[in-house]
């Protein structure tokens, strides 16, 4: 599969929702039922984070047991994690940030990367390379709103997955830029809610983030 082909998969991955929830799941067995949760709430598109020992083992529960879900996983930093990734049932993979032998590795994948920048150096190098939907980390720390609209005039061909500081209250910010298709967000699966259980919980998060797709117009 082409780079081109990828970033297809990529911008109909990032429209699914406003949201693309960034989770921490430290026991494979609140997987499903966590995932079922934000798929019921509108939230199709899962991020599970390569943070902890359990990830691959919950995106494998996850792409094999929840229907509706588009399962992907996080914090991606070398080839190895890009080939576990695909094996467990990943459908898109995300980077903090981008090494030429994780570049490689993505040519060579058939898993859709969303990588990682903070600069306009690295957006135009990943944009020389044929990526045009990046994921802008740390969001907030490295300049939020003010240097995404910036951006929007001189790199107009790119879009972005703003993630990093962002909660409910200040995604609508980032989805009104007109360079900005969702925002990644860990609120919607606080680990309060994973400790008790209570999936009715977030599932009503993923509802008030589904709302949010009141704020993006055509882009």
């Amino acid at each position: 599969m082409n780079i081109e082909a990828k970033q297809l998969q990529v911008d109909a991955t990032m429209r699914l929702a406003p949201v693309i929830p960034v989770v921490i799941i430290d026991d494979a067995k609140h997987a499903v039922s966590m995932a079922r949760a934000l798929v019921a709430g509108g939230i199709p598109a899962i991020e599970v984070t390569l943070r902890t020992p359990a990830a691959l083992d919950a995106i494998r529960a996850i792409a094999a047991e929840v229907e509706g879900a588009v399962v992907g996983v996080g914090t991606v930093l070398t080839a190895n994690d890009l080939q576990a990734a695909e094996k467990a049932g990943a459908r898109f993979a995300v980077s903090p940030g981008v090494s030429p032998r994780l570049l490689a590795a993505a040519d060579d994948s058939a898993l859709p990367l969303l990588p990682g920048v903070a600069t306009a150096s690295e957006a135009m190098a990943m944009l020389e390379r044929g990526y045009r939907h990046l994921k802008f980390f740390p969001a907030v720390p490295a300049g939020g709103t003010k240097l995404l609209a910036a951006w929007a005039s001189p790199l107009p061909q790119l879009r972005f997955c703003p993630t990093g500081g962002i909660a409910l209250d200040s995604a609508p910010d980032f989805l009104a830029l007109p360079n900005v298709l969702c925002v990644g967000g860990s609120w919607l699966t606080p680990s309060d809610k994973f400790k008790s259980g209570d999936w009715h919980g977030v599932e009503q998060l993923a509802r008030e983030a589904a709302l949010l797709k009141g704020a993006i117009s055509q882009k």
